[in-house]
Protein backbone atom coordinates (compact mmCIF):
# COMPACT_ATOMS: atom_id res chain seq x y z
CA UNK A 1 0.00 0.00 0.00
CA UNK A 2 1.33 3.42 -0.94
CA UNK A 3 2.27 5.70 1.95
CA UNK A 4 0.97 9.22 1.35
CA UNK A 5 2.85 10.74 4.28
CA UNK A 6 5.86 11.74 2.18
CA UNK A 7 6.45 12.85 -1.38
CA UNK A 8 7.94 10.31 -3.76
CA UNK A 9 11.71 10.23 -3.47
CA UNK A 10 14.51 9.03 -5.72
CA UNK A 11 16.33 6.12 -4.07
CA UNK A 12 19.51 4.33 -5.14
CA UNK A 13 20.04 0.78 -3.84
CA UNK A 14 23.10 -1.32 -4.65
CA UNK A 15 22.96 -5.08 -4.27
CA UNK A 16 19.24 -4.91 -4.99
CA UNK A 17 18.80 -8.33 -6.58
CA UNK A 18 18.52 -10.38 -3.39
CA UNK A 19 18.67 -10.31 0.37
CA UNK A 20 18.72 -7.00 2.21
CA UNK A 21 19.02 -4.87 -0.93
CA UNK A 22 15.98 -6.52 -2.47
CA UNK A 23 13.98 -6.01 0.73
CA UNK A 24 15.01 -2.35 0.85
CA UNK A 25 14.04 -1.73 -2.78
CA UNK A 26 10.71 -3.50 -2.34
CA UNK A 27 9.81 -1.51 0.78
CA UNK A 28 10.62 1.85 -0.80
CA UNK A 29 8.58 0.95 -3.86
CA UNK A 30 5.61 -0.05 -1.72
CA UNK A 31 5.69 3.42 -0.17
CA UNK A 32 5.54 5.21 -3.50
CA UNK A 33 9.22 5.99 -4.04
CA UNK A 34 11.16 5.62 -7.28
CA UNK A 35 14.02 3.14 -6.93
CA UNK A 36 17.13 2.78 -9.07
CA UNK A 37 18.82 -0.55 -8.43
CA UNK A 38 22.30 -1.73 -9.31
CA UNK A 39 23.49 -5.33 -9.19
CA UNK A 40 25.48 -7.74 -11.33
CA UNK A 41 22.69 -10.32 -11.02
CA UNK A 42 19.11 -9.97 -12.24
CA UNK A 43 16.59 -9.11 -9.50
CA UNK A 44 14.59 -11.87 -7.86
CA UNK A 45 10.90 -11.33 -8.64
CA UNK A 46 10.87 -7.54 -8.48
CA UNK A 47 8.84 -5.75 -11.14
CA UNK A 48 7.36 -2.30 -10.61
CA UNK A 49 6.80 0.72 -12.86
CA UNK A 50 8.93 2.85 -10.54
CA UNK A 51 11.83 0.39 -10.43
CA UNK A 52 14.76 1.04 -12.77
CA UNK A 53 17.36 -1.70 -12.82
CA UNK A 54 20.95 -1.55 -14.08
CA UNK A 55 22.87 -4.79 -14.43
CA UNK A 56 26.38 -3.64 -13.62
CA UNK A 57 29.42 -5.04 -11.86
CA UNK A 58 30.00 -2.47 -9.13
CA UNK A 59 33.73 -3.16 -9.04
CA UNK A 60 34.59 -2.99 -12.74
CA UNK A 61 31.77 -1.18 -14.53
CA UNK A 62 30.19 1.24 -12.06
CA UNK A 63 31.28 4.47 -13.72
CA UNK A 64 29.73 3.38 -17.03
CA UNK A 65 26.23 3.72 -15.56
CA UNK A 66 26.59 7.20 -14.05
CA UNK A 67 25.33 8.95 -17.19
CA UNK A 68 22.18 6.82 -17.12
CA UNK A 69 21.30 7.62 -13.51
CA UNK A 70 19.66 10.79 -12.18
CA UNK A 71 21.95 13.67 -11.30
CA UNK A 72 21.15 13.29 -7.62
CA UNK A 73 19.26 11.12 -5.15
CA UNK A 74 17.31 11.71 -1.97
CA UNK A 75 18.52 8.43 -0.43
CA UNK A 76 21.50 6.24 -1.28
CA UNK A 77 21.68 2.73 0.19
CA UNK A 78 25.14 1.25 -0.29
CA UNK A 79 24.07 -2.32 0.43
CA UNK A 80 26.09 -4.55 -1.92
CA UNK A 81 28.73 -6.75 -0.33
CA UNK A 82 30.24 -10.23 -0.24
CA UNK A 83 31.55 -12.56 2.46
CA UNK A 84 34.93 -14.31 2.54
CA UNK A 85 34.17 -17.82 3.89
CA UNK A 86 35.61 -16.80 7.26
CA UNK A 87 39.17 -17.48 6.10
CA UNK A 88 42.13 -16.25 8.17
CA UNK A 89 44.85 -14.29 6.44
CA UNK A 90 47.16 -17.19 5.62
CA UNK A 91 44.33 -19.14 3.99
CA UNK A 92 43.15 -16.43 1.59
CA UNK A 93 45.02 -15.36 -1.53
CA UNK A 94 45.95 -11.78 -2.32
CA UNK A 95 43.51 -11.78 -5.24
CA UNK A 96 40.62 -13.04 -3.10
CA UNK A 97 41.46 -10.54 -0.34
CA UNK A 98 41.50 -7.69 -2.85
CA UNK A 99 38.17 -8.79 -4.34
CA UNK A 100 36.52 -8.73 -0.92
CA UNK A 101 38.02 -5.31 -0.23
CA UNK A 102 37.12 -3.80 -3.59
CA UNK A 103 33.55 -5.09 -3.48
CA UNK A 104 32.75 -4.00 0.06
CA UNK A 105 34.38 -0.56 0.17
CA UNK A 106 35.37 0.59 -3.33
CA UNK A 107 31.88 1.18 -4.83
CA UNK A 108 30.76 3.04 -1.70
CA UNK A 109 33.56 5.54 -2.14
CA UNK A 110 32.90 5.93 -5.88
CA UNK A 111 29.17 6.46 -5.43
CA UNK A 112 29.73 8.94 -2.61
CA UNK A 113 32.18 10.94 -4.73
CA UNK A 114 29.67 10.99 -7.57
CA UNK A 115 26.53 12.05 -5.72
CA UNK A 116 27.58 13.78 -2.49
CA UNK A 117 28.32 17.13 -4.23
CA UNK A 118 24.75 17.34 -5.55
CA UNK A 119 23.33 16.39 -2.16
CA UNK A 120 25.39 19.14 -0.58
CA UNK A 121 24.20 21.61 -3.20
CA UNK A 122 20.55 20.79 -2.43
CA UNK A 123 21.34 20.74 1.34
CA UNK A 124 19.56 17.44 1.80
CA UNK A 125 20.06 13.74 1.33
CA UNK A 126 20.67 10.58 3.32
CA UNK A 127 23.42 8.02 2.75
CA UNK A 128 23.08 4.64 4.45
CA UNK A 129 26.09 2.30 4.32
CA UNK A 130 25.69 -1.40 5.02
CA UNK A 131 28.27 -2.14 7.66
CA UNK A 132 28.22 -5.31 9.79
CA UNK A 133 28.86 -6.64 13.25
CA UNK A 134 32.25 -7.33 11.61
CA UNK A 135 32.66 -3.53 11.66
CA UNK A 136 32.90 -3.77 15.45
CA UNK A 137 34.20 -7.21 16.44
CA UNK A 138 36.26 -10.07 15.06
CA UNK A 139 34.52 -13.30 14.14
CA UNK A 140 31.75 -11.84 11.98
CA UNK A 141 33.81 -12.79 8.95
CA UNK A 142 37.33 -13.70 8.00
CA UNK A 143 40.38 -11.45 7.68
CA UNK A 144 39.33 -9.79 4.44
CA UNK A 145 35.67 -9.18 5.30
CA UNK A 146 36.40 -7.89 8.80
CA UNK A 147 39.08 -5.56 7.46
CA UNK A 148 36.75 -4.20 4.77
CA UNK A 149 33.82 -3.71 7.13
CA UNK A 150 35.99 -1.98 9.74
CA UNK A 151 37.17 0.32 6.95
CA UNK A 152 33.59 0.99 5.89
CA UNK A 153 32.67 1.94 9.45
CA UNK A 154 35.60 4.34 9.57
CA UNK A 155 34.66 5.84 6.23
CA UNK A 156 31.05 6.28 7.40
CA UNK A 157 32.05 8.05 10.60
CA UNK A 158 34.62 10.33 8.97
CA UNK A 159 32.22 11.22 6.17
CA UNK A 160 29.57 12.09 8.74
CA UNK A 161 31.98 14.30 10.69
CA UNK A 162 33.36 16.09 7.64
CA UNK A 163 29.91 16.95 6.25
CA UNK A 164 27.86 17.27 9.43
CA UNK A 165 26.70 20.81 8.59
CA UNK A 166 25.99 20.20 4.92
CA UNK A 167 22.39 19.07 5.35
CA UNK A 168 23.32 15.52 4.34
CA UNK A 169 22.85 12.75 6.92
CA UNK A 170 25.17 9.76 7.00
CA UNK A 171 24.31 6.46 8.70
CA UNK A 172 25.52 2.90 8.85
CA UNK A 173 23.60 -0.28 9.60
CA UNK A 174 25.39 -3.24 11.18
CA UNK A 175 23.45 -6.47 10.73
CA UNK A 176 24.22 -9.69 12.52
CA UNK A 177 22.76 -13.01 11.40
CA UNK A 178 20.44 -12.27 8.47
CA UNK A 179 19.05 -15.13 6.39
CA UNK A 180 19.96 -14.23 2.81
CA UNK A 181 21.48 -15.83 -0.27
CA UNK A 182 24.88 -14.73 1.06
CA UNK A 183 24.43 -16.89 4.18
CA UNK A 184 22.60 -19.84 2.58
CA UNK A 185 25.60 -22.16 3.02
CA UNK A 186 25.12 -21.93 6.77
CA UNK A 187 21.70 -23.54 6.30
CA UNK A 188 22.73 -26.11 3.69
CA UNK A 189 26.06 -27.49 4.84
CA UNK A 190 26.18 -30.30 7.40
CA UNK A 191 22.39 -30.35 7.83
CA UNK A 192 22.33 -26.69 8.85
CA UNK A 193 24.41 -27.17 11.98
CA UNK A 194 26.16 -23.83 11.45
CA UNK A 195 22.82 -22.00 11.17
CA UNK A 196 21.62 -23.70 14.34
CA UNK A 197 24.82 -22.74 16.14
CA UNK A 198 24.51 -19.10 15.07
CA UNK A 199 20.88 -18.95 16.24
CA UNK A 200 21.80 -20.50 19.59
CA UNK A 201 24.70 -18.07 20.05
CA UNK A 202 22.50 -15.07 19.25
CA UNK A 203 20.93 -13.81 22.50
CA UNK A 204 17.43 -13.55 20.99
CA UNK A 205 17.78 -17.10 19.67
CA UNK A 206 17.13 -16.64 15.95
CA UNK A 207 18.23 -15.27 12.62
CA UNK A 208 16.62 -12.12 11.23
CA UNK A 209 14.81 -11.66 7.93
CA UNK A 210 16.04 -9.09 5.38
CA UNK A 211 12.76 -7.21 5.82
CA UNK A 212 13.77 -6.34 9.40
CA UNK A 213 16.87 -4.55 8.12
CA UNK A 214 14.74 -2.86 5.46
CA UNK A 215 12.40 -1.56 8.16
CA UNK A 216 15.35 0.03 9.99
CA UNK A 217 16.57 1.49 6.69
CA UNK A 218 13.17 3.02 6.03
CA UNK A 219 13.16 4.70 9.44
CA UNK A 220 16.61 6.20 8.90
CA UNK A 221 15.49 7.40 5.47
CA UNK A 222 12.29 8.94 6.82
CA UNK A 223 13.85 12.14 8.13
CA UNK A 224 12.48 11.41 11.60
CA UNK A 225 15.99 10.79 12.91
CA UNK A 226 17.00 14.38 12.19
CA UNK A 227 19.30 14.74 15.23
CA UNK A 228 21.05 11.43 14.62
CA UNK A 229 24.19 11.62 12.55
CA UNK A 230 27.09 9.30 11.90
CA UNK A 231 25.60 6.46 13.92
CA UNK A 232 26.15 2.84 12.90
CA UNK A 233 23.11 1.05 14.22
CA UNK A 234 23.48 -2.61 15.16
CA UNK A 235 20.65 -4.98 14.30
CA UNK A 236 22.19 -8.20 15.55
CA UNK A 237 19.80 -9.81 18.02
CA UNK A 238 22.17 -8.84 20.84
CA UNK A 239 25.22 -10.62 19.38
CA UNK A 240 27.65 -7.82 20.26
CA UNK A 241 26.36 -7.60 23.83
CA UNK A 242 28.45 -10.64 24.70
Amino acid sequence: MKNTLHAARHILVTGCSSGIGLAQADLFLKHGDTVYGIDKQDPIDLTHPNFHFFKVDLVTDLTTVFSRLPNTFDIICNTAGILDDYKPLLEISDDAFNTIWQTNIGPVIKLTRQFLPQMIAQKSGIIINMCSIASFVAGGGGAAYTTAKHALAGFTRQLALDYARSGVQIFGIAPGAIQTAMTKNDFELDDGKMADWVANETPVGRWAAPSEVADLTFFLASGKASYMHGEILKIDGGWTLK
